[in-house]
């Protein structure tokens, strides 16, 4: 045989770990201090749990909890398991993972594209309910021959991970010049092991844990109390119970951020900075952010963030997904009635009786240079709407004659709202090329159209 290339790595295992840290540009253009962000998406495996996959495993052979042709069993929220999977595949090892049912399909997909074996199980359910991922992963455990159960959570080799290899990683590449080190906390192997180090190394660095709303961490590190979790939709960030691997006395203090800011935010990230991360990333950033604007002075501040946009896109990055779930753009979250008045139209609606001709609403629409006109009889109520685009094949193909009434004429492809109502409640319908028909007291008042929504767009976002 002969010997390794140089240069080369002699397996994908070896290449994890020396990944880059970069400064955010844009995004932090309000703000004193600088942030920087280590990018762990570039690790092979796509996130910061190829360090501790790697790691847990190794000490797992060197101790004799995993044996050869074992089977390596995990709860997960997806990244652990790709770095799980990686390894095992690397060295021959067979994999079981137990997933919530809230992850991205994209993960699930990852893991069963390693050979791995995936059960997915109910989110809403309390750590100690049979049904939980927790409770099932330790049930395969206890029940299948030859298995070893990682359990990331309580296993403390996760955190000594980044105590002996990702904070002294980034010391290195920084020579400790940073005065803040942040990141979303989880299982709490990232925030405690780079805690400890930092500290150790740096007396007057701040380490600062990201938490998520619903999540009971930070919570329970500000007050010693345990509350109740709450649903949230972040992945990887937050927990409902307090794994051993947090070490509080190194944290110093929280930022806690929502489900739609984080996502609002991963876009940005993209989109502005050209960084394709996780869910996680947009909360790191948020968390931050806030961060910074309390401080007095400019700090620089050093951020991780956890995994790749890759397992996101049928989520976070997808348009229909953000819109089903109500995480649209904050240029959506304002009243109806605010755009119209940005948008200087006058209230002043031409409208035709249900008893005209098609060619009366003709002449009218001509006369005003109207595409569309509501229709409506004696007691103001609205019958249907004439829009040109329905008028014209008809009107040249001879089907409708000057003479018919304008109820043949009527299209549905509108939605009436309230003007105090939000944006955001008529996004999908204006998508769809429908009308806004805009109400106040039962009574028309104007009209929205999706070019309406264009100009507003142009005037309150810069491109």
């Amino acid at each position: 045989m002969t010997t390794l290339m140089t240069g080369a790595r002699a397996n994908v295992v070896e290449a994890i770990g020396g990944t880059p840290i970069i400064k955010l540009n844009h995004i932090t253009k309000d703000i004193n201090s600088d942030i920087y962000i280590k990018l762990e998406y570039m690790n092979p495996g796509g996130s910061t749990k190829d360090r501790i996959g790697a790691y847990m495993l190794d000490q797992a052979v060197k101790e004799g909890t995993l044996k050869p042709g074992g089977t390596i069993i995990e709860g997960t929220s997806g990244n652990t398991g790709v770095g799980l999977a990686m390894w095992a595949a690397v060295h021959g090892y067979k994999c079981i993972f137990v997933l919530a049912d809230k992850q991205s399909k994209e993960k699930i997909d990852n893991l069963r594209a390693f050979g791995a074996k995936v059960v997915v199980c109910p989110t809403n359910v309390a750590p100690e309910d049979p049904r939980s991922y927790y409770s099932v992963s330790k049930r395969l455990s206890e029940t299948i021959p030859n298995s070893f159960y990682v359990n990331q959570y309580d296993n403390l080799h996760n955190r000594m991970t980044h105590y002996t290899w990702t904070a002294p990683e980034m010391y290195e590449q920084t020579k400790g010049d940073f005065d803040v080190f942040m990141a979303t906390v989880g299982t709490g192997g990232t925030i405690s092991g780079c805690g400890r180090y930092f500290k150790e190394k740096m007396p007057n660095v701040k380490i600062v844990g990201i938490d998520c709303e619903g999540s009971i961490v930070a919570h329970y590190a500000k007050t010693g109390e345990m509350c109740e979790a709450k649903t949230y939709v972040l992945e990887g960030v937050g927990e409902d119970f307090i794994p051993e691997n947090y070490d509080f006395d190194n944290i110093d203090d929280w930022e806690i951020v929502g489900d739609k800011e984080s996502f609002l935010m991963t876009r940005r990230l993209l989109k502005e900075e050209g960084v394709y991360a996780g869910g996680s990333a947009g909360a790191a950033i948020c968390g931050a952010i806030k961060y910074a604007k309390k401080l007095e002075e400019p700090k620089k501040i050093l951020v991780l963030l956890h995994d790749s946009g890759n397992r996101y896109a049928s989520k976070i990055y997808n348009d229909d997904w953000m819109s089903d779930n109500g995480y649209l753009d904050s240029s959506f979250d304002v009243q109806i009635k605010d755009v119209l008045q940005m948008l200087n139209k006058n209230g002043k609606i031409e409208t035709i009786s249900d008893k005209a001709t098609i060619g009366e609403a003709i002449t009218l629409m001509d006369k005003k240079g109207i595409s569309q006109l509501p229709c409506i009889d004696e007691n103001g109520v609205i019958k249907g709407l004439v829009a040109e685009k329905t008028l014209l094949k008809p009107v040249m193909m001879g089907e409708f004659n000057k003479e018919d009434n304008i109820s043949l004429a009527f299209t549905m492809n509108y939605k009436t709202i309230n003007k105090n109502e939000l944006l955001s409640n008529v996004a999908d319908a204006l998508l769809q090329k429908e009308v806004a028909l805009v109400m106040e007291d039962n009574k028309l008042v104007d009209i929205l159209t999706d070019i309406d929504v264009l100009q507003y767009l142009s005037k309150t976002r810069a491109y």
